[in-house]
């Protein structure tokens, strides 16, 4: 009798092992294809996202919904095969962007722009956005490669180059939290209180 029982602990015990192997199997594919671990590089995102934050991105959100203004997304650099970058939305396309002394318009309007920065003086546009792009720049715009400067001449993001719409901030720990749309200020964390880029 105890060659069967012991039989039978090792048929569990083989038959655990291989469930959880499947599971891990599965689990690891569908965050393969869901999210996507981005570190942030440079300053182009401060204050809001800083140097070496982590974060994960959610590589889903535009196969199920449109880019929205004031997302923050990840994408393969238009000017820079391999990389990728990590800016903010402010244009959609169709409409014309001006920046005119710093202060972003779209289609005449004044955009509200509560993350970015004002020591920024620069100006730009107008430029009107193709169909299928987006228009996008770094939060911190003296110290950003994006839709104003690439290839020399500036311009539109197109769809197809988008990875996904930055999603959770993981590290540093006092980040912790979502990656809001519409959080002005140091990237605030779920445990702390209020306070990727080229």
């Amino acid at each position: 009798m105890i060659p069967q029982r012991r039989s039978s602990r090792l048929g569990a015990v083989l038959r655990d092992l291989i469930e959880a192997v499947v599971l891990a199997a599965v689990l690891f594919l569908v965050l393969q294809f869901t999210l996507q671990n981005t570190i942030v590089e440079g300053a182009s995102m401060e204050p809001n996202l800083v140097d070496r934050q982590w974060l994960l991105v959610n590589k889903v959100a535009y196969r199920l919904g449109e880019p929205q203004r004031g997302d923050v997304i990840v994408f393969h650099a238009p000017d820079q095969p391999g990389k990728d970058f990590i800016k903010r939305i402010i244009g959609l396309p169709g409409e014309t962007i001006r920046i005119q002394d710093g202060r972003a318009t779209v289609d005449g309007e004044a955009l509200d722009e509560p993350w970015a920065p004002r020591w920024d003086a620069s100006n730009y546009g107008p430029y009107t956005v193709p169909a299928d792009q987006y228009f996008v720049l770094g939060d911190n715009r003296m110290r950003s490669n994006d839709s104003r400067t690439w290839n020399g001449a500036g311009g539109g993001l197109e769809a197809e180059q988008i990875v996904g719409k930055a999603w959770l901030s993981v590290w540093p720990r006092e980040t912790w939290g979502p990656v809001r749309a519409d959080a002005p200020g140091p990237a605030r964390g779920l445990f702390e209180p209020p306070v990727a880029s080229p």
